[in-house]
C-alpha cells in the first residue's frame, strides 16, 4: 500500500494561518524523514472569504474534502461576522456532512508544564475525553415563538439517537481497551435529563458486557468537573454527549497548561477526519507572531497517527515534550520564541532518537 496522502488546510480566521504554517513545517519535515509524499490542497474558506464573497462552504468543495485524507484546520471565527453563523456553516456542517461522529481530546500535561492545580503532575493528569460529535442539541433543531416580545419561547431540542450513542460508546470502549489502565467513565446527568441518559446509560451497560476487560463507573458531569479539578489521575476515558463533552474539554484544557496546547480530531474511523487546536481564532492575537502553536502542531500529529503514520506523530511527540521545557511559558506572548521559531525549533528535533 502506498504512503502518500492529500491533505486538505483551512487555515482560517484569526491566528489560524499563523499555527497552519508552523504545523505544516513540522508535517512536511516528518514526511522527508519517514519517507511519505505529502500533498496540501488550501481553501480559503473563513470570514475574510465571506466578508469577500458572502461564500461559507460551496457543495463543490465539500465533494473535495471528501476525496481527501484528512481535513488540516486551523480555526474559524471572525469578529465581524456574526456570531454563530461561520461555526455552524463551516465547521459543524464539516462535521454533520462527513459524519465525523468522534471527537477525540486528549488530556495530558506535559513535563515542564505548569498546571492551576495544586501539587499535580503529568503522573495525575494524562486521560482523553470522547465527545459525541453529530448530535444532542448542536443539531439545532427547535426555534423561537414571538421572537423580540415579552411573550417570547425559545426551544432548542437535543436529538440523541441508538446509533449514535451505540457508535460512540463503541469507539470509546476500543479506545480504552488500548490504554494501561483499561478504564471507561461515562459523564452524564441520569437524575434529571431522565430520557437521554437513560438511552446512555442502557447502552453503556450493554455494551460493558462485550469489554470485560475494560472497567466502568459513572459520573454526573458537574461531579466530573470537581474531580477533574480535585483527582484528576481517577479519569482514563471518560465518554460523554455533545454539549457536555464541548464543557468538560475546556476545562481538561486549562488543566493541561492552557488551550495553546490543546489539540483535537473530528474523527470518523477509517474516513476522513479532520483535525483542529481548540483555541480558536484569537483575533487579538492574530499577525503578532506570539501565538504558541504547539496545540496545532499536537493536532497534525493526531492526524498523522490517524492515517497510520504511527512514528512520524511519535516523532512530533517526542519534540514537543523537549521544547515545552524550554519555553518560559504556554500562553501568546509568553513562551519567550515567536511562534515561527518554537515551528523551527519543533521541526529541528524531529529527527532525534527516541530515548
Amino acid at each position: 500500500m502506498e504512503r502518500a496522502y492529500r491533505v486538505a488546510l483551512i487555515p482560517g480566521d484569526g491566528v489560524g494561518p499563523e499555527v497552519v504554517r508552523e504545523g505544516l513545517k513540522v508535517l512536511r519535515r516528518c514526511s522527508e524523514i519517514e519517507g511519505f509524499p505529502l500533498e496540501t490542497v488550501e481553501y480559503p474558506f473563513g470570514g475574510e472569504h465571506f466578508l469577500r464573497t458572502r461564500e461559507t462552504l460551496p457543495e463543490t468543495a465539500l465533494q473535495e474534502l471528501r476525496e481527501m485524507d484528512a481535513i488540516y484546520l486551523g480555526a474559524i471565527g471572525h469578529p465581524h461576522v456574526k456570531p454563530g453563523l461561520l461555526e455552524k456553516e463551516i465547521l459543524l456542517r464539516i462535521r454533520f456532512e462527513l459524519d465525523l461522529y468522534i471527537n477525540l481530546r486528549p488530556v495530558q500535561l506535559l513535563p515542564g508544564v505548569e498546571t492551576p492545580l495544586k501539587d499535580k503532575g503529568p503522573e495525575h493528569i494524562d486521560f482523553v475525553v470522547v465527545r459525541e460529535n453529530t448530535e444532542g442539541l448542536y443539531i439545532g433543531a427547535g426555534g423561537t415563538i414571538a421572537k423580540g416580545t415579552p411573550f417570547e419561547v425559545a426551544v432548542q431540542e437535543s436529538i440523541q439517537t441508538r446509533r449514535g450513542v451505540e457508535r460512540c460508546l463503541r469507539y470509546a470502549f476500543d479506545l480504552a481497551r488500548t490504554r494501561p489502565r483499561k478504564k471507561l467513565t461515562l459523564c452524564g446527568k441520569k437524575n434529571v435529563l431522565t430520557y437521554i441518559f437513560d438511552l446512555w446509560d442502557r447502552v453503556f451497560s450493554e455494551l460493558s458486557r462485550e469489554y470485560p476487560d475494560v472497567q466502568t463507573d459513572y459520573g454526573h458531569v458537574d461531579a466530573i468537573c470537581m474531580w477533574m479539578v480535585k483527582n484528576p489521575e481517577e479519569f482514563d476515558v471518560i465518554v460523554t454527549d455533545n454539549m457536555f463533552g464541548d464543557i468538560i474539554t475546556d476545562l481538561g484544557a486549562a488543566l493541561q497548561g492552557g488551550l495553546g496546547l490543546a489539540a483535537s480530531g473530528n474523527i470518523h474511523p477509517g474516513k476522513v477526519s479532520m483535525f483542529e487546536p481548540i483555541h480558536g481564532s484569537s483575533p487579538k492575537h492574530a499577525g503578532k507572531g506570539t501565538i504558541n502553536p504547539i496545540a496545532a502542531i499536537l493536532a497534525g500529529a493526531m492526524m498523522l497517527e490517524h492515517l497510520g503514520e504511527k512514528r512520524a506523530a511519535s516523532r512530533i511527540h517526542r519534540a514537543v515534550r523537549t521544547v515545552v521545557k524550554e519555553l518560559r511559558g504556554m500562553g501568546a506572548g509568553q513562551m519567550g520564541m515567536s511562534t515561527s521559531e518554537v515551528g523551527d525549533r519543533i521541526a529541528q528535533l524531529l529527527s532525534m532518537d527516541e530515548d
